[in-house]
């Protein structure tokens, strides 16, 4: 499948899949950068040749059901974070205030409505933060039948019990009430909304961080994959051992005019990969190359760098 076609089926897959979206690139052998899209887990067993795997991230979305004074925080955390930010409210007042915080969208309706315009896919996390075991009941019920990444919901050991036995006996899997994330939050004996903010989005770090996955690609970088009009290599990090400044899956374009889009890490490491990504562009080969950077502690002394390790970039002609 040439390089276009691919990326434009990525994202296809991403916009139209809820579910987590998976590539391989063969990194050894005849079939070396032969590129494959999954859109189910990959097989665990050891494979020859060796494989370069990854989910693709996409955006990452935070929807927060109510907008209340704890709401106020975890908005601007959320978007701190990088995350898309979207808040669900039913008082005009309240909505407003997530406007001012810094939401990226508000829908000013009522929970069941407005969760109703919410698609759900493996990089949305949710978060219940209303006004009552009420209004909980509604926004978990409705939530529990979406694709997610995360599901949280505050409230007291009670009043989470009574929404819990209250779906239940409406028919909603214990599995699924189970799996969510109550009380929300890492316990940090947080008591202020500032506080109980930080403890959530702390949980979400901690989850999102633990997923197997790869970086993913800016919605920017994949566009310009998607129908890139000039030649271009793709550099992609595939492996790390000690310190690096950046983590595997990381991308960079680089363009035949000379110019770049997104980075993996910059310094000399960086230099040296955008060299040989235009010695591969002049020459128009090779089509498909691994790189092996030294970030030891005697190179990076000599370079004034601060981390010290080993990386593994694949360059791709595009």
């Amino acid at each position: 499948m040439e390089a276009g076609t691919f990326y434009a089926q990525l994202k296809r897959t991403l916009e139209t899949e809820a579910g987590d979206v998976w590539t391989e690139t063969v990194l050894e052998g005849e079939r070396r950068g032969e590129k494959h899209l999954l859109t189910s887990g990959p097989e665990r067993e050891e494979e020859k040749p060796r494989v370069f795997r990854e989910r693709i991230r996409r955006a990452p979305k935070l929807v927060i059901c109510g907008a209340g004074h704890v709401s106020m925080p975890i908005i601007r955390l959320g978007k701190m974070l990088g995350f898309t930010v979207t808040v669900l409210e039913d008082r005009p007042k309240f909505a407003d205030n997530a406007r001012t915080a810094g939401a990226d969208h508000v829908i000013c309706e009522t929970f069941r409505e407005g969760l109703s315009k919410i698609k759900g896919d493996s990089d949305t996390w949710f978060v219940i933060v209303t006004r009552g075991h009420r209004y909980d009941s509604e926004c978990l019920e409705a939530i529990l039948g979406k694709e997610s990444a995360y599901v949280g919901m505050m409230g007291s050991r009670r009043r989470v019990a009574v929404v819990k036995d209250q779906l239940a006996q409406k028919g909603v899997s214990r599995e699924k009430l189970d799996n969510v994330y109550t009380p929300i939050g890492l316990k940090i004996s947080a008591e202020t909304p500032e506080e109980i903010a930080v403890s959530i989005m702390a949980e979400i770090i901690r989850i999102k961080n633990s997923r197997e996955q790869g970086a993913g690609y800016s919605a920017e970088l994949l566009e310009a994959l998607a129908n890139e009009k000039q030649k271009a290599v793709l550099a992609t990090i595939i492996s790390r051992k000690g310190s690096a400044p950046r983590g595997v899956g990381t991308k960079m374009l680089v363009r035949e005019d000379g110019s770049t889009l997104d980075t993996i890490g910059g310094g000399c490491v960086e230099s040296e990969i955008i060299q040989k990504a235009r010695l591969m562009l002049h020459a128009g080969e090779p089509l498909f190359q691994i790189c092996r950077e030294d970030l030891t502690m005697e190179a990076a002394e000599v370079e004034g760098m601060v981390c010290g390790g080993v990386v593994e970039v694949m360059l791709e002609l595009i």
